[in-house]
């Protein structure tokens, strides 16, 4: 959906310090933050349908960088050629505008699923794509709509945070504008060393996903061209928790205690390999990577309130013609589950590879943002009416699907020849005329 009417700013973005002294230090970035794929700021949008005092939220922010300081510091070059810190105060940048022409209605799952569209970056200035250094930390706007509803954008880089650590701040944000009680407060803890690499480093897998994907032949491997030609489009659907639970009742009689995710995660990966048709044909390898949550793989865990970078990608390979294959889903699924957890193996290699990044070429990258609680946040305007991103990449994002705590939307940017397809794809053996019984089978 195109936001036709330009959005008015009420000013130009203030920097917002924290509100008391705050600890001026370096602070060191993990191998795992500090990665080349991670130089970049995760966009929330959240749609609230009531109203917010701005100048009590501006305070809030305030408040909690003092807590959360690091997000009102600036990112640059260490001694050692890694990114770090300064936790110089400088302050988050804070903006605020209104588009009285749309309604919060426009956003409901009800009547639109929602898809990020270019114009949505009206919605966050400070943000604009320009040197990664230049941006602060964190960069948020407040719109006001016509409706007296509310958009909340915020942009946090994710060199500092992972998705449940931009979590961890917005809900630790949202309470203090609501005046909750600080003993509900979970501490962050700031220090990265926890996970430094070790010595000297051991690198105990074979790590595919930085592997280039190539075609097969009789001399050195061909680098596979990239599947992404031609302009994108964003396709988006919805996955009820009835869906859900049709793709593990199909994997069942082949895996015990299949997973919602590794069930959904093969679906998509198989739709958009056939989506894409990719040339030359069957023999093509494909991967899937997705993110895994090491907070308890690692021994011992990281300490309550790490709101680091703490995932690694986990990587599925098959050739195109094996996913495309009737017999491709428990095949698929089968991938997904076996992949493993490389951990502090990962975390030696970018030590070793500071330059390293995966192969993307003929890639589908999974990133998870069910199980935040994002669809909770309540910034005193009670919960959104719609989660999701500012834009759509070429990864696929699992969304939350507001009332509906089983559900998940898959939003990915596929060329525009495509995109039908892989809508088509979503939906094969789910029909969605026939889910009434087993929505009613699970009440």
């Amino acid at each position: 959906m195109e936001i036709a009417a330009e959005c008015e700013h009420h000013m130009e973005p203030v920097l917002v310090a924290p509100s008391q002294l705050t600890p001026g230090h370096t602070l060191y970035l993990s191998n795992l933050d500090d990665q080349c794929l991670l130089r970049f700021s995760v966009e929330f949008l959240f749609v609230f349908a009531g109203a917010v005092d701005v100048d009590a939220l501006r305070t809030a922010l305030s408040r909690v960088l003092v807590d959360y300081y690091p997000l009102a510091g600036r990112l640059g070059p260490g001694d050692d050629g890694k990114l770090v810190v300064d936790c110089n105060a400088e302050g988050a940048l804070f903006g605020e505008g209104s588009l009285p022409g749309l309604t919060a209605d426009e956003f409901l799952r009800g009547s639109v699923i929602a898809k990020p569209h270019e114009s949505w970056r009206k919605l966050l200035r400070g943000a604009e794509a320009r040197s990664f250094l230049a941006v602060p930390p964190l960069v948020v706007q407040v719109t006001h709509l016509g409706c007296g509803g509310t958009v909340l954008c915020a942009a946090i880089s994710h060199c500092l945070c992972d998705g449940i650590g931009a979590a961890q701040f917005l809900h630790a944000w949202a309470r203090v504008a609501r005046f909750e009680a600080a003993d509900h407060h979970v501490t962050p803890f700031h220090d990265r060393s926890v996970l430094r690499p070790r010595c000297p480093p051991r690198i105990a897998f074979e790590h595919q996903e930085y592997a280039m994907n190539s075609l097969p032949g009789d001399g050195d491997p061909v680098v596979t061209p990239s599947l992404f030609v031609g302009p994108l489009a964003p396709v988006s659907l919805t996955f009820t928790g009835a869906h859900v639970q049709r793709l593990k009742d199909r994997c069942a009689p082949w895996l015990e205690e299949c997973t919602s995710f590794e069930a959904l995660a093969a679906h998509v990966w198989r739709a958009w390999v056939r989506s894409l048709g990719p040339p030359p044909g069957p023999a093509l390898r494909v991967k899937l990577l997705f993110t895994v949550d090491i907070r308890r793989r690692v021994k011992p865990g990281l300490p309550e309130g790490y709101y680091g970078n703490d995932f690694v990608l986990a990587c599925a390979e098959s050739t195109a013609g094996q996913l495309a294959a009737p017999s491709g889903e428990h095949h698929a699924t089968r991938l997904v589950r076996v992949a493993k957890d490389y951990v502090r193996s990962t975390v030696d290699l970018l030590d070793l590879r500071r330059d390293g990044r995966p192969c993307l070429s003929a890639s589908l990258v999974i990133s998870t943002w069910t199980r935040m609680g994002l669809e909770d946040l309540d910034i005193g305007a009670g919960r959104p009416v719609h989660v999701g991103p500012l834009t759509s990449e070429t990864y696929c994002l699992f969304l939350p699907v507001v009332d509906d705590p089983r559900g998940v939307t898959a939003l990915v940017s596929v060329p525009e020849a495509a995109a039908e397809r892989l809508e088509d794809d979503f939906l094969h053996g789910l029909e969605l005329d026939d889910m009434h019984d087993v929505e009613n089978d699970e009440q």
